[in-house]
């Protein structure tokens, strides 16, 4: 990192410092290994010492010593399992309203919010990509981007079906309705991952069905996109230049072939939805948030915390952390087999 000529060139020293700042947990992991491993012998001399007095200290030195180092050998071997392919990608979610129409609307829009909250927490960048908002402030669907070199481990358990139970604000006797809304999660794909024929792809412009101004309202920046072969379409209008939203619809369409072939294999492979943290499949219901109890319930892991509105406000922590152990603890286990 300190060669000149790795200085001069910004994109390699960048490289470089994302390298480094991976290598720094497992050097220091490791350093505090190989100090557990010498308190442990030092422990052991002193047993055989024959010193009665420091024999009884030595057997509690050697204990922790013990426990130490297996908590390392522990905490090595995840940090050395096998890099997932997805880990440091840009994500596509979709959030999209179910069943309970307008209820499912709106909560459509909490779910949007708790994660452009989440995002803010974890130093995330969100984009938004394609929304679809109703009159009373929720959303029918709405897509965003989401950058960061540790989002796909904080989202990739987000995917499926989320229960709200509460009151809804247009029910007028008080009433707790049950109401749905969809989060797929899909991770960027390369170009060279997708291909994708130009003669395959139908372009339309169109004029923004959403918020921004006169500017959107009277130009047609926004994009739809028609994917031949699939029937996919895709809508993008959240930038003011058309050439900008025909970008994203691309890269939204190279997302979603990518991660349809990615489910066609994984379905072939059934062994591999053993080591998932559930399916994480769109139909499964994977939580519920009861704001009479102030819960939120993961069906998964079976956690619950009761204070929904910071979770909501975005401290998903004492779920997301959770989900990542258990997932961590299946990858360990899998990778000892």
């Amino acid at each position: 990192m300190a060669d000149p000529s790795v200085l001069s060139d910004p994109t390699a020293y960048s490289a470089l410092m994302r390298e480094y700042k991976k290598l720094t947990p497992i050097m220091e992991a490791y350093v505090a290994y190989l100090r557990a491993e010498r308190d442990l012998a030092d422990a052991l001399e002193l047993i055989d010492s024959g010193d009665a007095e420091m024999k009884a200290l030595a057997q509690e030195e050697l204990a922790d010593a013990k426990q130490e180092k297996a908590r390392l050998e522990q905490e090595l071997g995840l940090m050395l399992r096998p890099r997932n392919p997805n880990e440091g990608k840009n994500l596509i979610v979709e959030i999209r309203a179910c069943a309970g129409g307008e209820e499912a609307a709106l909560f459509a829009g909490v779910l949007y919010r708790m994660y452009c909250m989440y995002c803010a927490k974890q130093g995330f960048d969100l984009s938004p990509i394609h929304s679809n908002p109703t009159d009373l402030g929720g959303y029918r669907e709405i897509t965003f981007m989401v950058k960061g070199d540790e989002a796909w481990s904080h989202f990739r358990f987000e995917s499926g079906v989320h229960r709200v139970q509460r009151v809804p604000e247009t029910e007028s006797q008080g009433r707790i309705q049950t109401s749905t809304a969809s989060v797929a999660v899909l991770t960027e794909a390369d170009e060279v991952e997708v291909e994708i024929k130009d003669s395959d792809l139908v372009f339309e412009s169109c004029k923004s069905s959403g918020a921004g101004g006169q500017h959107i309202n009277k130009t047609e920046s926004a994009v739809r996109l028609t994917h031949k072969p699939s029937g996919i379409v895709i809508e993008c209008d959240q930038e003011r230049s058309q050439f900008q939203n025909k970008a994203k619809a691309l890269m939204l369409l190279r997302t979603m072939l990518y991660d349809q072939k990615c489910r066609e294999q994984n379905e072939k492979i059934a062994a591999d939805r053993k080591c998932q943290v559930g399916s994480g499949d769109r139909s499964e219901k994977i939580r519920t948030y009861n704001y009479p109890q102030s819960r939120v319930t993961d069906h998964r892991i079976g956690v619950s915390v009761f204070n929904i509105d910071a979770f909501v406000d975005g401290d998903m922590t004492p779920i997301i952390q959770p989900l990542m152990a258990a997932q961590a603890a299946l990858d360990l286990q899998n990778s000892n087999e």
